[in-house]
């Protein structure tokens, strides 16, 4: 049975300049994986290729079994991935709930509800009129994943979620994580955070300079093997 997304030797580009070289990835249907890398190391690149908002010039990527390689990114949320971007991008005119709602445009059908994403982070049901601008860090971050999850996709894709964030936010939110999995999807988190990501995942990719220096399950990864992908050492 082939994993729920394939990436396979994909080559991306920012014109003339190559972010990702033969990055392949694979990820199981219920299963977490963390990538991990410095700053510049393509893990957004990445992200954003398997989301439909970049594509590659070589390589393929399927989801389900079928090709999503130049599907764009609209077409790819109905699909099933959703993707919860970097810095958030909520937009600051609406409200937290409008928010919320945009995230299920695709309509599809699935278990994640407003009264699901309340009972998962119940402080967004409490500041649900107000302005997106005015949640703290925290809880846009949480806003930003209740979107995602409003999609009902079967893979989330998490870039950079405790970015900016204090500590004890991010242990929050990423003891979470275990409940939306629990639901049957796949989330694939990119992180900074090494030991966060490590604890959340259960296999991990180490990309370093887009490409990919390390791969395998975190329980058969020491940290020197881990600290010289990340570094290239």
């Amino acid at each position: 049975m082939p994993d729920l997304l394939e990436v396979e030797a994909i080559n991306v580009f920012y014109g003339d300049f190559q972010a990702l070289f033969a990055v392949s990835l694979g990820i199981e249907a219920g299963q977490i994986i963390a990538v991990i890398g410095a700053n510049g190391a393509g893990k957004s690149t990445l992200l954003k290729t398997v989301a439909g908002l970049m594509h590659p010039r070589q390589g393929e990527i399927r989801f389900k079994g079928e090709s999503v390689t130049a599907m764009p990114a609209f077409n790819v949320v109905n699909y099933g991935i959703a993707l919860v971007p970097e810095g958030r991008r909520l937009f600051p005119s609406l409200t937290v709930e409008e928010n919320l709602l945009i995230g299920g445009q695709s309509r599809r059908s699935g278990p994640w509800t407003l009264a699901r994403i309340y009972e998962l982070f119940p402080v967004l049901a409490e500041r649900r009129h107000l302005p997106a601008p005015a949640l703290s860090g925290g809880q846009q971050q949480m806003a930003a994943i209740g979107r995602a999850l409003m999609a009902n996709p079967q893979l989330l894709l998490c870039d950079e979620i405790s970015l900016g964030l204090a500590p004890i936010v991010v242990r929050d939110i990423y003891a979470r994580l275990p409940q939306i999995a629990a639901e049957g999807l796949s989330l694939i988190i990119v992180e900074q955070d090494i030991a966060q990501a490590l604890r959340a995942a259960s296999h991990v990719y180490c990309l370093q300079e887009g490409r990919v220096a390390l791969k395998g399950p975190t329980s058969g990864l020491t940290r020197e093997m881990i600290s010289a992908a990340y570094f290239g050492v």
